[in-house]
């Protein structure tokens, strides 16, 4: 769903408010949190979706990174997971066990295990994980963590969304679509480790809702803005020139729509005029297992940046956080 769409359901539904519920319905964020005690708390998400790759091994790997990334997004560690799948019938069972292998590959890579799952029979084919984790109590990262001042971080570069498309449209390279794949499968395990490190309370993870609709979730929780540097975001190899050739997916189309509509006729969403169509398309594209959206106060820059060498990760400082409510792109 597009997030007019989503917020459009979940309108009528009251948060239901419990003294251990640290972040449930009413908190917008990327999983849910509950305490068990003084010293755990548990991290509980779930997502799935239909094919980006024709290789059924990484699709099952993508779909559980995506999975997993919400649980690195609260600042959390993977501990269990429950596949959740829909197949056809005639689908060979050799093609849906090379899925459930590569997702249960990467929630291992991630120190977690598969433990159970769920399947139905579906027409198109679609598959993620119900995915359970812990972290301390007071040590959660919310989308409502950002302070003016913060320095913003990205942890992977943009483009999932127009490669993916590109390649279902037969109309991109091999060697570009290797790279998204290669960025997909990347584990925001490291990245959530230093977010940690760092003492940072504010963070999301880019997927669905793109860099801006995310960075916009940020920016109401928070009660600040956001002011981002076009040159500082990284790209991956291919993404502005499919940009330029069109090959956008549905998600960008409605996450553009429903911003302009809302931040945008409030005056609170500024793209420098000399940002072409493409650059802007691909802030607001939806990203698959994207990477992690976090600020840090001036003071600990040198710990993000030393803890992502020592991980031998790249981090890209993309802005800043402001104090005036609204998404400014210069």
């Amino acid at each position: 769903m597009g997030p007019g769409d989503l917020r459009d359901v979940l309108e009528g539904l009251r948060d239901h408010a419990h003294p251990d519920l640290l972040v449930g319905l009413g908190k917008s964020d990327d999983a849910a949190v509950y305490r068990v005690s003084d010293e755990v708390a548990v991290v509980s998400t779930v997502d799935f979706f239909a094919p980006i790759v024709d290789d059924p091994y990484l699709f099952g790997a993508i779909a559980a990174a995506n999975a997993m990334s919400d649980v690195y997004a609260m600042g959390g560690e993977v501990l269990f997971a429950l596949n959740l799948a829909g197949f056809p019938r005639e689908m060979p069972k050799a093609v849906i066990a090379a899925i459930f292998k590569g997702g249960a590959d990467k929630v291992l890579e991630a120190g977690g295990v598969v433990a159970g799952g769920h399947t139905v029979v579906d027409a198109e084919p679609k598959y993620g994980l119900c995915v359970t984790g812990r972290v301390h109590p007071k040590r959660v990262l919310i989308k409502g963590g950002l302070r003016p001042g913060h320095r913003l971080f990205l942890s992977k570069p943009l483009g999932t969304g127009v490669i993916a498309t590109a390649a279902k449209n037969d109309a991109c390279d091999a060697a570009v679509l290797e790279g998204a794949v290669q960025s997909m499968l990347r584990l925001n395990r490291g990245a959530a480790e230093v977010v940690r490190e760092s003492g940072a309370r504010g963070a999301t993870d880019v997927t669905g809702f793109g860099l801006l609709g995310h960075a916009a979730e940020m920016v109401e929780a928070s009660g600040a803005g956001i002011a981002l540097r076009l040159r500082d975001i990284p790209l991956l190899p291919g993404a502005l020139e499919l940009a330029e050739k069109g090959q956008w997916s549905g998600g960008m189309k409605r996450n553009r729509v429903y911003l302009e509509g809302t931040l945008g006729a409030r005056g609170r969403l500024s793209l420098a005029p000399g940002i072409s169509s493409a650059q802007a398309g691909l802030l607001f594209e939806s990203e698959t297992s994207g990477g992690l959206l976090f600020g840090v106060a001036r003071e600990d820059v040198n710990l993000v940046l030393d803890g992502f060498a020592r991980r031998g990760e790249p981090c890209w400082e993309i802005g800043e956080v402001a104090g005036e409510i609204g998404i400014a792109v210069r």
